[in-house]
């Protein structure tokens, strides 16, 4: 059995495709994986050190204005296309899952163009244009959200959720544990603010913003993710020096994190709201502004109308996040409800419900 999976370009695509091929080997120990995504993007660096073999394709995105990089971009897709052939016809998968990113266009079209079948797992609550597109061909459709019809055909979509790191979906540390093993007082609140792996800027400009509160509440200690593009920029301001904020560019040890954690602030990614869902933690949710088809507010208002979040856009949030993080941890009911309403949406198992979906539209024997 070899299996073929595409995507990636953000941690939100990467993750759970390897979750995803995880899954399957477990199941299938004899199975030949091979990944394939975009050069230079985060995959590159996670699906070897998750023990699978990748390929990088020359790909990425096109702006919506014609320009000479739009050009440029256009003779990228045209050679990925050839280079997507030479792979899949080397390769000879059995099947081929796309989770999104640039990557899986001209890989999936290309495996359905030489009738291999094809999946797709898509993570958002709006779908990705590379999807859509897609979709006609695949076999199966995998989504995380109600309401999916409205990109898909109806017959071919399978509510799983999205597939979690194992690490975060095994995780058994008690809080006070966690904050041992980061150095926190034990009586100290947490309160995470994660902006993804290159950062927020709204994010971070909330905390330089509510510095005095900070300052002033010396018994809660803020988890403070920048971003690798923020780091230096952010690092020397006051805020940062405070003795109850630890800064970081990235957070490896995510599990431990969560852990110790009472609320986490968040942009609205569809792995990081899957992930946060497992946790259960009180959550404060700030939708990024600049992604396709504004699909992190449809992630966010998937949760908040049904209180399981609160939403706070990100046009306002420089100015009242750190105020409403205070809020919500002086209103222990408030903290309770959003808790209870996020276990509900959690998939622990989306993984193997997948796995298990795929080997059987594959009529694959075990």
């Amino acid at each position: 059995m070899k299996i073929l999976i595409s995507g990636g370009g953000t941690g939100g695509h990467v993750f759970p495709a390897i979750a995803i091929a995880d899954a399957l080997k477990a199941k299938l120990p004899d199975a030949e994986f091979l990944f394939v995504g975009a050069a230079g993007k985060i995959e590159m660096e996670k699906v070897p050190a998750a023990g699978y073999k990748i390929i990088g394709l020359d790909i990425k995105g096109f702006k919506r204005s014609l320009s000479i990089d739009t050009v440029k971009t256009a003779i990228k897709a045209a050679k990925s296309m050839l280079r997507a052939l030479s792979i899949v016809r080397s390769f000879k998968p059995n099947v081929a899952i796309g989770v999104g990113g640039y990557a899986s266009g001209p890989t999936l079209k290309i495996a359905s163009l030489l009738g291999i079948p094809t999946i797709i797992q898509e993570q958002n609550s709006f779908a990705g244009v590379t999807n859509k597109l897609l979709a006609k061909n695949a076999k199966k459709i995998f989504v995380a959200y109600d309401g999916m019809d409205k990109f898909f055909e109806a017959d071919k979509i399978i509510k799983a959720g999205n597939p979690i790191r194992n690490n975060i979906l095994k995780n058994d540390l008690t809080q006070e544990e966690a904050k041992k093993n980061l150095n926190i007082p034990t009586n100290h609140s947490v309160v995470l603010l994660m902006g993804g792996s290159l950062g927020a800027r709204t994010i971070n400009e909330s905390m330089v913003f509510g510095h005095e509160l900070v300052k002033r509440n010396e018994d809660t200690t803020f988890i403070w993710q920048v971003g690798k593009l923020y780091m230096d920029e952010f690092k020397e301001h006051s805020v940062s020096k405070l003795p109850n904020v630890k800064v970081v560019a990235f957070i490896e040890d995510m599990a431990t994190v969560y852990a110790a954690s009472d609320i986490i602030v968040s942009r609205a990614g569809a792995l990081s709201i899957s992930e946060l869902a497992i946790v259960g933690k009180p959550t404060i949710l700030i939708p990024s502004p600049n992604v396709a088809e504004d699909h992190q507010t449809h992630n966010a208002l998937s949760l908040s109308s049904k209180n399981a979040a609160i939403l706070i856009k990100d046009s306002e949030a420089k100015n009242i996040l750190i105020e409403e993080v205070f809020n919500l941890l002086n209103d222990q009911s408030k903290r309770q409800t959003l808790s209870e309403n996020l276990l509900k949406m959690a998939h622990p198992h989306a993984a193997t419900t997948i796995a298990e979906e795929i080997i059987n539209t594959l009529n694959v024997k075990r």
